[in-house]
């Protein structure tokens, strides 16, 4: 009996989830998670659009919590709209954003929009991707797969099975239906890989001393530098205080006979 009763309270979860998709739009929403609280059953929608969904003040939840409560029989049923702080590392909405691209230019450019989405979710800080598109015209008639990847990732072990967001979607084309598999691994998860070294007094000393010598070597230069460039100036100061020197100019002929003649008066005087 108690397993009968599991059975369906998950059958209906997962009923009440596919609704929900449904109603809200595949592309609007990234997940949904039900809880049963003392008041009634909260239901909290993840999604990076949240305007979409809330409508013009709270019309579209308004209309969902009546459904919800005629067709699944829900007493009290607590919508709350969560936002996304950062889509990109979101499994949910980098799938769905592929599948908008996809049906908007169709399989032609596929590549293009997965190599687009692994560029924006490594840079939205993500150790590693994986995305996978498969499925028929994707690019020729037979189905084929083609896997995209970047980074850093855990294929198997308990980080893959537990702390690996994926998530697995399907669109239906012209071509045939294709199907997207995206896989990220967080930043904030912590790998047995990653060894940080500690870094001790005797290296901090290290890089001290060596900072030091340098400055030294730096203020030596300089010193020696300094009367270098005084005794240039020096040197270039006395070449331009040396007077020019004046040539004579020879003697001719003429002024030799005017200076004896000169001489011979000075005489008998």
């Amino acid at each position: 009996m108690i397993e009968r009763q599991i059975v369906a309270e998950k059958s209906k979860e997962q009923a009440i989830q596919n609704f929900v998709f449904s109603y809200l739009g595949k592309l609007s929403c990234s997940k949904i998670k039900l809880q049963r609280t003392p008041l009634g059953e909260k239901i909290s929608v993840y999604t990076s659009r949240p305007g979409l969904i809330v409508g013009r003040k709270g019309a579209n939840i308004k209309q969902l919590t009546e459904i919800l409560k005629n067709k699944f029989n829900m007493d009290n049923p607590q919508l709350e709209v969560v936002e996304i702080e950062n889509p990109n590392l979101d499994a949910a909405t980098v799938a769905r954003n592929l599948i908008g691209g996809l049906e908007r230019f169709g399989t032609k450019r596929f590549k293009a929009l997965a190599y687009k989405a692994l560029d924006d979710v490594m840079n939205a800080g993500a150790r590693g991707v994986e995305i996978v598109i498969g499925g028929r015209g994707v690019p020729g008639e037979r189905a084929k797969s083609w896997r995209f990847t970047s980074g850093y990732l855990k294929k198997s072990g308990d980080i893959s099975e537990n702390f690996m967001d994926r998530c697995y979607e399907g669109c239906n084309l012209r071509s045939g239906t294709v199907g997207i598999k995206v896989s990220i691994l967080h930043p904030d998860v912590l790998l047995p890989d990653d060894i940080t070294p500690k870094v001790t007094k005797q290296i901090e000393d290290i890089k001290k001393t060596e900072v030091t010598e340098q400055k030294i070597e730096v203020t030596e230069e300089k010193k020696k530098e300094v009367p270098e460039i005084k005794e240039a100036e020096k040197t270039e100061e006395t070449k331009k205080e040396k007077p020019k020197r004046v040539r004579k100019k020879a003697k001719t002929e003429e002024n030799k006979a005017g200076e004896k003649s000169e001489n011979g008066d000075n005489k008998e005087e």
